[in-house]
């Protein structure tokens, strides 16, 4: 897997703006690249079919069909919605080489990438994403 760096966002807020519009915890995931703690977020063990959308733009991200239960303490898919629903970005960060995912419509964090790990999906990838960084629209 390639990381990818996306072109200039779609949506484009100020740190004001986005500081205005997400509260403390969203703002340090999406904006400043934050993770939030293991097994606290709302989505993490979430069985409710429905669209993930990007909590600071509303963009869709990721469907429940393709949530998978990685047991990692995060949300975990093995595919987003569509080839240019994320954009993909090294990330060296911490002393390690990882994929970090971004919502390629605002270019706010939602997580990271892995592949290789022996999970049964189809894409034998995970993208792990922080529960705080999604807003699920349940199916009707």
């Amino acid at each position: 897997m390639e990381p990818v760096v996306g072109a200039t966002p779609k949506v484009v807020r100020s740190e004001e703006e986005w500081r205005a519009q997400l509260n403390p915890a969203e703002f340090a995931v999406l904006r400043q690249a934050g993770t939030e703690r293991p097994w606290t977020g709302e989505y993490t063990e979430t069985k409710t079919e429905g669209l993930y959308e990007c909590r600071a733009c509303g963009a869709e991200l990721f469907r429940s069909d393709t949530k998978f239960d990685s047991h990692c303490g995060w949300p975990s898919f093995f595919s987003p919605l569509a080839g240019d629903a994320v954009i993909l970005r090294e990330d060296r960060a911490l002393g390690m080489k990882r994929v970090e995912v971004l919502c390629a419509t605002c270019h706010s964090h939602l997580g990271h990438v892995f592949e290789g790990e022996g999970y049964p999906t189809p894409t034998d990838q995970r993208y792990c994403i922080n529960s705080v960084s999604l807003k699920l629209v349940p199916s009707e």
